[in-house]
Formats: C-alpha cells, structure tokens, sequence
C-alpha cells in the first residue's frame, strides 16, 4: 500500500442499521486521497458483511476481522496498519458531512499545526483558534468548542507513535485525548460543524445526555480517569494545576447534584466519597478563580464546609 493523505479508522461492533450509513459517509468525500480501515470487533450480526461488501467496490477500504475486545485494543489494531499521513476516527454510529476530511486538511495545513478540531452539529460555532497545547487543554476542559471524542479531530503522523489506547477500559478517549493533545505544538480549531455524533442508548455515552442510565461502574471509571488526569497534567503543565483540579472537582459536584436529581440511589457511595473530597477542597474549589455561579449553589446546598 503506498502512501495516503489521511487514514480514517473505525471501529465497528453490531451495528448493521447503522454501519452503512457511517461508510457512505466518509465514500463520499470531497477529499479522495485516503484510506478507510474498518475493525470488526467480532460483530454477531452483519456489521461485519456489509463493510466487507462495501470493500468489494471501493479499494479504499481495508477490513480486518478480529475477535471481540474492548473499543482501546480494535483502535490499535487499525493504528498498526494505518499509513497515512495523518490519522482521523469516525465511530460506526455517527457520520460526517462530505466535506469532512478536506476541511480538517486544509486547516492542519494552513494552520501548520499537528492536530485539527472541526465543530459537531451539537457543538457548532463559526470560530477559529490556533493554540498551544496548554490551551488547548483549558478549552478541551471546559467541553464548550469541542469534547474529548476522537472523532471530529485529524493528528499528524508523528502524533500517532504516541496515541496507544489502552485494551482494558471502557471509556478511552477520557484517559487518552489530553494525552495526546498535550504533545502537540499546536491546535487548530474551526467550529463549522463538519460531523454528527448520534446520540441513541446503545451508545457509550448515552449517559451524558440521558443521565438516568449512569451507573456505578461508569461513574467509578470516570473519577478513577479524572483524578489521573489531574495528576498527570499538573506534573506536565505545573503553572496550570489550579485549572486541572478545578475541571475535576467540576465533574464531582455535578455529579453530586445529577445524583441527587435523579435519584441514583446505586451511586450514593460514591456520591458520599465526592462530598467529602469537595469539602477536603471547598476553599480552592472556590476560591481558585474558575468557580461558576450555579457550581457555588451547588456547593453550598451539598456541601458541608
């Protein structure tokens, strides 16, 4: 195989209502030069046969059919044999709009920058920035622009030798995207919205939308990620540490006020352990300089301090 522009990865696992859509989406780009790696993660149902039919009629696509793990070990397979020049995701549920990839480019490109950020049709905003990789990481915190997915971003080839997901969690991309962005030298962004993330219940993340179906486990799995966020970030970004702790104790109360609101009576334990981690740090959670006003009336409604 020589050479491409970008390698387009996805990962796919029974999704046969939806994987069709998904590939006629990327086949249908205004950027031509690029390959389509499609992972089937041991699907049960046709996922699996109709990319191998698509394959059929466009040599772009490569499918590799593997045995069912975790989201981390199929991307990894794709990144060993991806060759382009740079590196974009879409997930199987979603879809981009034909001019997905050629603006992603052009944008890395006119920007001389090692990663570009396109809006979502639920994050669309006709702005653009050129960051550093600290900024990028207050912005990628703060969920406004642009959220943790992988999808929605192209990384130059270099930056793939550091993206290596790990084949034990669930949720990747909180564990590895500050990663990854902390090693650029900079970050292009333009909101246009260029991708759609279909939210549905079957999705990984259908609870940060729908918070009824957050459970223990994922709730465990996020604070375990987050408070290794926090501490990876204030040892490679020391003079923002302020802000990393903040963007976690951020996530803690509202997790405590969903918890409540929802009555998820599974989560209390862990909801116990957050109250008494905010009022460990009530004073630097309010008085570091990035508090919101409606996380000040959280705080003072659950928090003993």
């Amino acid at each position: 195989m020589t050479n491409n522009k970008i390698s387009v990865i996805m990962l796919t696992y029974n999704r046969e209502t939806l994987i069709g859509r998904a590939i006629k989406s990327i086949l249908n780009q205004t950027l031509l030069d690029f390959e389509f790696i499609i992972i089937d993660n041991g699907s049960s149902d046709r996922s699996g046969i109709i990319a191998d039919e698509y394959a059929l009629i466009d040599s772009r696509i490569h499918v590799i059919h593997r045995k069912c793990g975790n989201i981390g070990s199929g991307r990894n397979v794709g990144l060993d044999v991806a060759n382009g020049e740079y590196i974009s995701f879409i997930d199987d549920d979603d879809y981009a709009e034909p001019d997905f990839l050629e603006f992603l480019y052009n944008l890395v490109c006119e920007n001389h920058a090692e990663i570009s950020i396109c809006g979502a049709m639920d994050k669309a905003f006709d702005k653009k920035l050129l960051m550093s990789a600290e900024e990028a990481l207050i912005e990628l915190m703060r969920r406004k622009y642009y959220n943790m997915a992988f999808p929605t971003k192209l990384f130059t080839r270099e930056l793939k030798k550091t993206i290596r997901f790990p084949e034990n969690d669930k949720f990747d991309d909180i564990s590895q995207m500050y990663r990854l962005l902390a090693s650029a030298k900079s970050v292009a962004y333009h909101g246009l919205p260029k991708y759609t993330f279909y939210r549905h219940e079957g999705n990984n993340s259908a609870w940060t939308v729908n918070h009824s179906l957050l459970t223990k486990e994922t709730l465990d799995e996020y604070l375990c990620a987050y408070r290794e966020r926090t501490k990876w970030l204030s040892k490679y970004f020391p003079s923002s540490s302020a802000a990393w702790c903040y963007f976690e104790w951020s996530f803690m109360i509202s997790m405590v006020e969903k918890i409540d609101r929802y009555r998820l009576t599974d989560c209390a334990g862990l909801q116990t352990a957050m109250l008494q981690e905010l009022s460990r740090h009530s004073y630097e959670f309010l008085n570091g300089g990035y508090i919101q006003e409606f996380e000040k009336e959280w705080l003072k409604q659950y928090v003993e301090y």
